[in-house]
């Protein structure tokens, strides 16, 4: 039996995990699209006030690191979230 083909059980497969991506290497659309999407997850549309409100904290908290961009290989998907999520 090949070495290299025997899986460890319990280990994920690391392909399948999500990873951080240096927001340098998104576009400017598609990093405010995700800004856009996590504004309208955390805030939701409610009657007091717009999740787009919320754009510019989101944006700083990108600059500053609080959140950064994972992409997870098995969903496709790309998303705000915090460090080590």
């Amino acid at each position: 039996m090949n070495q290299h083909s025997i899986e460890r059980v319990g280990e994920p497969d690391p392909r399948t995990l999500p990873f951080e991506v240096p927001t340098e290497s998104l576009s400017g659309d598609a990093l405010e699209g995700l800004v856009s999407e996590y504004c309208h997850r955390a805030w939701g549309l409610n009657e007091t006030e717009s999740p787009e409100s919320n754009r510019h904290r989101v944006f700083k908290a990108v600059r500053s690191g609080e959140l950064v961009v994972w992409f997870n290989p098995v969903e496709n998907t790309a998303a705000l979230d915090v460090p080590g999520g």
